[in-house]
This record gives structure tokens, C-alpha cells and sequence, in this order.
């Protein structure tokens, strides 16, 4: 079953509180799907991180703990509960135990838990693969594929059972039915777009094997099919698909976003309405002032503005717009406020800084802002099916980088530039972003994020002011996608938010880890 990124799932997206997507977000759902497997009964869990990925050194102070705690609470990405999680479980009884094994994980981001409660136990394996996104791969021992966009219902069997097969096979509104018999006992497990009616579940109820019964529900907000299908994937078969058309970036998104999630050109608006509802709100909140205690920077967004008011900055309306957008976002974001992660939370403030900088200074309306935020959209789809956007995979240029790319199109696109000019101008801010580390200092997503935030926003004004000049950007944007893949995998582990290397090692970063650290009580 081939799967496609979305845009409201994999890039402009999850809408959440939380330092990292990576982290705060995708922990989350693996918990949401983790309580769904326990039939909302979680009494203890036992977390294995393996000392050879990221998660060993990040998932206290870059919130793993909080979101797969909040998950298993059954808490949404956004749920204004999320800095009190602590609490929240001891008040609930939740046990817990945090391990850190050897036990050859395949990627930076892997959780490995064991479920418990009076009657049963459980075990699930999950991946966080960049931007909030996941994949569930091994389900007590069976291998398994859970992104979080079906309904997955899984049958506990005592013995394997074909004539249940047989029998759902023949149902409409089932996406796949699969027996996994390869470890004992056996399991069969069923995907649809919907929960089944019951007269299915009677049916399998009434097999003698079948011990338990367990719905997964979506935690993406579009969800996927087992036929599913998308006009294009990669750049050049989207202009093959546009030749002779006259359709613009934007349209483009709107005719893959509707494809793939089966929904209506006018759904895909009003998504994306929500988007810049929630970023205007973190932009508001921002300028207005924030204040936690766990993070290493003070509120600097109404400084700025104060400074803009004032006349103390070198003047430019637009560039000035930009820093103070992008200050505000992130400072939202390290006060557990609500943003959208776009395409991560690492990188919350680029894309949506710049583009309501861009917009404010050009005063146009929000249907342009829905338009340039999908031109950047579909910039982002491409990025995930053939790059990657987990800055634990391919360092910052995966997070930011992208960003950069990303917002290019966009203000391209604000700006009435062609769909050729927005490419170039995407194509130009990637080529440029190429090797960003990811060194948080202190292990905080906070600095030098805020700066390279800022960098991704600046580098995207700049690369979408170049292409409307008509700049040359020689490699087409395909190609440079491809070698920003390589480059993320040649980048060494150190460098890839693991606060193993550059700046979260150097004397300063870690006494400000221990002060915080000790101030919260985690030594």
C-alpha cells in the first residue's frame, strides 16, 4: 500500500504545543495509538530508548516525555494540560519506567514500550520520522505499518482463522485485511477509513480464537485509502501535469491535496484557513509577551517591536516585519504555546514568519495568504517523500533548510511571480541552506534555533526577490531535493540534535543544561 505525504499531515502541520514536533508531537500520537492498543487502560509503561539514537540525551528537555505521557492520557497535540503532565500522572497512577537498552533500533527516534494494566500486556514499537510524523512498525512482534491515518482495528487471535479473512474480505469499506501469522499467537488486522459497523465486529467477535479486540484510532487529520492515488509526486511530473495548463503553484497543491485526501478543493481552503488562524494567534500572543521558567532565552519579541516603533533599527519595513514574526512564533513555541508546526516546530517560525511579514507589508487578504502557504505546501510534499524534514536524520538544513525552501514559494507566489520563478526561488534558498547543523544549546529548541529561524526567513526573502529578478538556479529542484538527502546522510550523527556536538557541547551551553536541569529537579 503506497503512501503519499500530506499537506495538513506531514508538512503544514500538526497544530501543537511543544519544542519539538519531533519530539513533543510525534511522542504524543505514538502514546494516543499506545492507549488505543490497551483499550484506554494503561496502569504501566516501560519506555526503552536505545543509547545509539537521539532520544536518550533529548527526550526530557525536549519534550518525548510530556507528549508520550500526554498521548497516553489521551491528551491532543494541543491540550493546554501538556506542561503539567508530571502531575497529571502521578494523579492518574500511571507507573513508569525509562530504560535506556542496546537493542539495534533503526532509526534516531525509536520508542520501544511495553503496556501493562491487571489484565493484559502489550507490546508496540514506533518510529517519529520528522514533523510530528510516525510510523508504528512492530505490534507485539508482528511487523506492521500505523502512520495514524486509518482507523486499525487489530484482532487478537489464540489461532489463526482464514475463514475470518474470507469473510471481511468480502465487505466494501475495508482498505486491508492482512493475517499476520508470523509470531504466536497470530494476529489479524484491518484498515478502513472508518470504525467498522458493528455487524462486522459481531462477526469476528463470534470466532471461538479471537481473545481481544483493539481500535487504533487516526491521529492524522487526513486520512488515507488503500487505492490512493496523486496527480504527481515528484517536480517534474507536476509540470508535466501542468503543461499547457496555466495552473499556478498554488493550484497545483489544491489538485494533489484534494487527491489525496478525497476531499474538495474548498476543504482543502478551509483547512489552511485554520493554519493561519492558529499562526496569527502565536504572532499576537508573541508580540504581546511570553514568559516559562525551562527555557534559556527571555522574551525578546515586544523589544523588538518596541525598537521598530521607536526608530532604533536600521530601517526596512518588510526585513524587520520578518524578525519580529519569527521571534514572537518561537517564543510561543518555548512557552508551550500553540503554533503550527510548519513544517516542524523546530522550524515553527520561518514559513509562517516570513509569510505574514511578506503579507502585512503587501496588505493583502487572507484568501493570498491560503494561496502562498499551499504553493509552500506542495514545496514541502516533495521534500518529504524524497528528503526527509527530521533534523535527528538530516541536521537543521532538513528543518530550517526546508523552511527556507518552502517560504521562497510562497512569497514568490504573494508576489504574482510565475510558477517557474517560484521554483527557482525554492531551488535557490535550499541550495543555500545546504549543512545547517542541529546543536540546540542546553538542549533547549530555542537558540541557536531562533537565529537560524530567522536565517531561513531572511535567505527566503532574499532567494524569492533573486528568482523575480530572474536570477539563474541552474539545478532544478528535483535534483537539489535529492543532494540535500545526501548531504543530510553524510552530515555526522553528532550534528544531528543528539546535543552530542557543536554548540550544546561547548562550556557554556552545558552549564546553562545543568542549571535548568537541576532547577527542575531531572538530576
Amino acid at each position: 500500500m503506497k503512501e503519499y505525504p500530506s499537506i495538513f499531515n506531514d508538512v503544514l502541520g500538526p497544530v501543537m504545543r511543544g519544542p519539538s514536533s519531533s519530539h513533543s508531537a510525534a511522542a504524543l500520537r505514538i502514546g494516543r495509538l499506545a492507549r488505543d492498543l490497551m483499550g484506554g487502560d494503561v496502569s504501566h509503561v516501560l519506555v526503552e530508548y536505545d543509547p545509539n539514537g537521539s532520544l536518550v540525551t533529548t527526550h526530557e528537555s525536549q519534550g518525548s516525555d510530556m507528549g508520550l505521557f500526554g498521548g497516553l492520557l489521551g491528551w491532543d497535540t494541543d491540550d493546554d494540560r501538556l506542561p503539567g503532565f508530571r502531575e497529571a500522572v502521578e494523579k492518574a497512577g500511571l507507573g513508569a519506567d525509562i530504560s535506556y537498552v542496546s537493542y539495534d533500533a533503526g532509526h534516531p527516534n525509536n520508542y520501544r514500550l511495553t503496556l501493562s494494566n491487571a489484565r493484559e500486556t502489550r507490546r508496540l514499537n514506533a518510529i517519529s520520522t520528522g514533523g510530528g510524523m510516525i510510523v508504528v512498525d512492530e505490534v507485539e512482534g508482528h511487523a506492521v505499518h500505523i502512520a495514524g491515518d486509518f482507523v486499525e482495528t487489530l484482532v487478537f487471535l489464540e489461532s489463526q482463522t482464514p475463514a475470518v479473512v474470507e469473510q471481511l474480505e468480502g465487505i466494501s469499506g475495508l482498505e486491508a485485511v492482512v493475517m499476520h501469522a508470523d509470531v504466536s499467537p497470530p494476529m489479524l488486522h484491518i484498515k478502513s477509513r472508518d470504525e467498522l459497523p458493528p455487524d462486522v465486529i459481531g462477526l469476528i467477535e463470534n470466532h471461538s480464537s479471537v481473545t481481544a479486540i483493539r481500535v487504533l484510532q487516526p491521529v492524522l487529520s487526513v486520512l488515507s485509502s488503500a487505492d490512493l492515488r496523486v496527480p504527481f509526486i515528484t517536480c517534474d511530473e507536476m509540470l508535466a501535469f501542468e503543461d499547457g495548463r496555466g495552473l499556478s503553484l498554488w493550484e497545483l497543491a489544491v489538485a494533489y491535496e484534494s487527491a489525496r485526501g478525497r476531499i474538495s478543493g474548498e476543504e482543502v481552503f478551509d483547512k489552511m484557513r485554520g493554519v493561519i488562524k492558529v499562526v496569527r494567534a502565536a504572532i499576537a500572543a508573541g508580540i504581546e509577551g511570553t514568559s516559562y521558567d525551562d527555557r534559556i532565552l527571555p522574551c525578546q519579541a515586544p523589544g523588538f517591536r518596541r525598537s521598530m516603533d521607536e526608530g532604533t533599527l536600521v530601517n526596512d519595513d518588510v526585513l524587520n516585519r520578518i524578525i519580529m514574526n519569527v521571534t514572537a512564533i518561537m517564543e510561543v513555541k518555548s512557552s508551550m504555546g500553540v503554533i503550527v508546526a510548519a513544517p516542524t516546530a523546530g522550524s515553527c517560525g520561518a514559513l509562517p514568519g516570513a509569510v505574514m511579514a511578506v503579507a502585512d507589508t503587501l496588505e493583502l487578504d487572507e484568501d493570498c495568504v491560503a494561496k502562498s502557504l499551499l504553493a509552500a505546501g506542495i514545496i514541502g510534499v516533495f521534500i518529504a517523500e524524497h528528503a526527509t524534514f527530521s533534523a535527528e536524520v538530516g541536521g537543521c538544513m532538513a528543518e530550517c533548510g526546508s523552511a527556507s525552501g518552502m517560504a521562497a514559494a510562497a512569497i514568490v507566489t504573494m508576489k504574482g511571480g510565475t510558477l517557474d520563478q517560484a521554483l527557482a526561488g525554492t531551488s535557490i534558498a535550499l541550495q543555500n541552506s545546504f549543512g545547517m547543523t542541529c546543536d540546540p544549546i542546553a538542549n533547549r529548541v530555542e537558540a541557536p534555533c531562533l537565529g537560524k529561524n530567522v536565517l531561513a526567513a531572511t535567505n527566503a526573502l532574499s532567494s524569492a526577490n533573486m528568482a523575480l529578478a530572474g536570477y539563474r538556479h541552474l539545478v532544478p529542484l528535483d535534483e537539489v531535493i535529492e543532494a540535500m538527502r545526501k548531504v543530510g546522510e553524510a552530515i555526522p550523527s553528532e550534528l544531528c540534535c543528539t546535543n552530542l556536538g557543536g554548540l550544546s557541547v561547548t562550556p557554556t551551553a552545558k552549564k546553562l543544561e545543568d542549571r535548568l536541569n537541576e532547577s527542575l529537579g531531572i538530576f
